[in-house]
Order: C-alpha cells, then structure tokens, then sequence
C-alpha cells in the first residue's frame, strides 16, 4: 500500500462512526434520492460526451455526492447561498436546480440555467441561490465571502431579523495553498461571517496528490491559525457530512461565526473526461470504490428498516427516466440567437 493512500486510510479509519447526523426513513430516503440523482446525471453526461454530444471541458463528481447532499440538504433552498467549482454539476442540482436547466446548460441550449452562455464550468441561478461555478480555482470564495457579508450586514445595519442566510462555498484541496483562500478565511473570522468553507479534499488537484502539493496536508487544522473552528469529515458518509454540516450551521446563524470543513473524498473518475487517470493507483482506487457513499447509504437504510430494496430500486427508475427525459428535452431546445449574443452580460432595464 502506498504511502500516500496509507496515510488517507488512517484519517479515514479515525473518524468512522464519529457524530453522524440522525437517520430517520423521510431524511434517509431524500438523502438517497439526491445523491442518486448527481450519480446518474453525471453518468449521463459521461455518455453524452463519449458520444460526441457534449463538448468542452467536463468535469463530473462522482464519488462525492456525499459532500454536496451533506451540506445542502441540511441548508434552506432559496434562502441560504452556495457557490461551486468547476465541478458544479450535481452541488446546481443539490441546491434545486431542474436537471432540465443543469442538462440544457451543458448543451449550450437557451433553457439552460445559465441561458446557455455558461456551460459545464459556470452554471448559475438566482433563483435557487447558486452563485455560479468556476472555471479557475478560488474564484469562488471571495464571492461566497460577500454573500455571507451581506447576510450579516442586512441584519446587523438594516435591523433585518430574517437575514439569517448561511453561505456554502465548496473547493477542492488544490485550491487550498491560494492566496484566496488564505485571504478569505482571515476575513471571514475576523468579521464573524456565516459562511462554511467546504473542502471536497479529493486527494488529487488535477494530477498532482495533495501530499506532494501542501506543507500541512491535514487543511481543516489550518482554521486554527485564524482562530476559526475547523473540523474533519468522512466525506463518504452522508450521515457523517450533515451532522458537521447541521453543526457549522446552528454556529454560523447563532453569529458566532464560521467553520472550515474538510472532507475526505474521492472522485471516481479523471479530473475531467478528456483525463485518462493514469496517474492514479488502481490499488487506490480500489479502496475508495469500496466506501462508495450511496452503497453505504442504501445498506443502512435497508438493515435499518427504513426502506426496501424495492423501494430505492424504484427512486432509481424513477430518476433515471427524469434525466432520460431531460437530454431529450434539452437535445430538442433552441440554441441562443446569435443577435442576443451580448446578452445577459451588463445590467438591463
């Protein structure tokens, strides 16, 4: 066993079974069901681009749908704010974007969330809070940062009790030897901002392992130098990412500011679909394909009683049929008219 992958399988082995979130049958079954969703709809895309349907650069999060149903399924849809990476599929669909809109952005098509203008690496609502991927690692937190500012700065100057919105920012464990990074948690503490810094550490920046890139390659003790609580996480149990992430969200609308989660994952595919993944250990793989998060979902519900494999065999034909019907849809939808291509780029009436 390698030693970068021993060193994951000890992190790991540490926090098994530590303050996991309550499981009942309706958070269970809505859990599954979201995670199902991000697989099966990044498989689909898979297939499209295999198939010559889908262009540019994809890059798909299998693996880690633990991460984004963890944390936003424990927030509020369209009152809470989250903000993604390149890797923005399935955090869109977690925070209620249609597979629909998500699809028909990938293929460039008007109905898509972002009207076709942003594609695979920027998709955005503002109806569903999502404040955009990004195609350049860190871009994302600075804007997290002011969302969670306004939030603050609402109820605190305006006298705005309502204003109690917590913000998601998710990344990659790349991303965290940026300057941006730095800068932000800084702020964020110093400010008392609510805002939850999500680290998707997947072990892997593009081809790089994350124990060849970072001087301290545990980043959730990094919050300590700012005076911020940081916390690690199996970022392949659900259960265990939303009891952290229910954790950091009493802290952040109680104004006593944020939380730097790290969660340990792994992508089950390259970096993107043009990435042969020939970098990576197949032994390594191996073991992470083994702590599959929705297999280890499915199992406690079923041994827990909480649902019938019949029943989850269902949710799956049930989404599958969705996001069939959505690249249909989406294949038939019009493209943006070249006259509009400047829209949507500066403020309108």
């Amino acid at each position: 066993m390698g030693i970068f992958l021993e060193t994951h399988v000890e992190r790991i082995s540490n926090l098994q079974g530590s303050d996991r979130a309550i499981l009942d049958r309706e958070t269970g079954l809505n859990l599954f069901e979201d995670m199902t969703l991000g697989r099966r709809f990044e498989d689909k895309c898979a297939e499209m681009y295999y198939r010559g349907k889908m262009f540019g650069f994809v890059h798909l999060y299998n693996g880690q749908e633990a991460i984004s149903t963890g944390v936003i399924g424990a927030m509020k849809k369209k009152h809470d704010w989250f903000c993604s990476t390149y890797r923005d599929h399935v955090h869109a669909l977690s925070a209620g974007v249609p597979s629909f809109e998500v699809m028909s952005e990938l293929f460039g098509k008007e109905t898509g969330c972002s009207k076709g203008r942003g594609g695979s690496m920027h998709l955005f609502s503002k109806e569903h809070h999502l404040l955009g991927g990004y195609a350049f690692i860190g871009e994302g937190i600075p804007v997290a940062l002011g969302a969670a500012f306004s939030s603050k700065y609402k109820r605190e100057v305006f006298a705005d009790n309502t204003s109690d919105a917590v913000t998601a920012a998710f990344f990659g464990d790349g991303t965290c030897n940026n300057g941006q990074f730095f800068e932000c948690l800084n702020m964020a503490q110093l400010w008392k901002l609510p805002i939850i810094f999500v680290v998707e550490n997947n072990k892997w920046a593009i081809g790089m392992a994350h124990d060849r890139a970072t001087s301290h390659t545990e980043i959730w003790r990094k919050a300590s130098a700012f005076g911020m609580h940081g916390e690690e996480v199996d970022g392949m149990d659900v259960l265990a990412v939303r009891g952290a992430a229910q954790r950091a969200l009493k802290k952040a609308r109680a104004g006593e500011g944020p939380t730097l989660l790290e969660c340990l994952t792994y992508r089950f595919r390259g970096h993107s679909l043009a990435d042969p993944d020939e970098l990576r250990a197949q032994q390594e793989k191996d073991f992470w394909a083994k702590r599959d998060p929705i297999k280890k979902l499915s199992r406690e519900l079923v041994e827990g009683n909480f649902a019938s494999k019949d029943e989850l065999k269902n949710i799956e034909k049930k989404i599958d049929s969705e996001i069939t019907q959505s690249v249909t849809n989406a294949l038939e939808a019009h493209d943006p008219k070249p006259e509009e291509l400047t829209k949507y780029i500066w403020a309108e009436d």
